[in-house]
């Protein structure tokens, strides 16, 4: 599952708006994909439910799109949902193994500059591991697949 918020980008870096603390509940595109994928996104809005997590769910398909010059894209409802919301939580996408196959998650990291994908982890206190106190952020690259 990858969750993501649009933000905008500025000189290199992008920046995101900061909300401040609201009881109303905040409006999330889910894109509960292939396979897998709806199985996943249920459990996780389950979750939520059960942590009273204060959010409405707006589920969209990304059901491919041609284009009149025979591009690949997302239907327009994910574009106007993810700008509308500017937070999504996506299932996994399945990536047709072929020529001419367009993968979906690169189409959607085009359309919507998702250039990094931002993976932090933190030691959970009360829970031992085999290492303490960890508090480490890893960045990957999307366009090139590199760590």
């Amino acid at each position: 599952m990858f969750a993501f918020r649009l933000g905008r980008v500025c000189r290199g870096y992008v920046s995101f708006s900061i909300r401040k603390a609201s009881t109303e509940p905040r409006r999330v595109t889910l894109i509960q994909g292939d396979g897998i994928g709806p199985e996943i996104s249920q459990a996780v809005v389950k979750i939520f439910e059960a942590a009273k997590a204060p959010v409405t769910w707006e589920p969209v398909s990304v059901a491919p799109v041609r284009t009149p010059d025979g591009r690949i894209t997302v239907p327009d409802e994910v574009i106007h949902s993810m700008e509308r919301n500017k937070v999504g939580l996506k299932g996994p996408l399945e990536t047709q193994i072929g020529k001419g196959a367009v993968s979906l998650n690169l189409t959607l990291r085009r359309v919507f500059s998702l250039f990094a994908n931002v993976r932090p982890c933190r030691s959970i206190e009360g829970y031992k591991t085999g290492y303490d106190n960890v508090n480490l952020v890893t960045i990957r690259e999307n366009t090139e697949g590199e760590y």
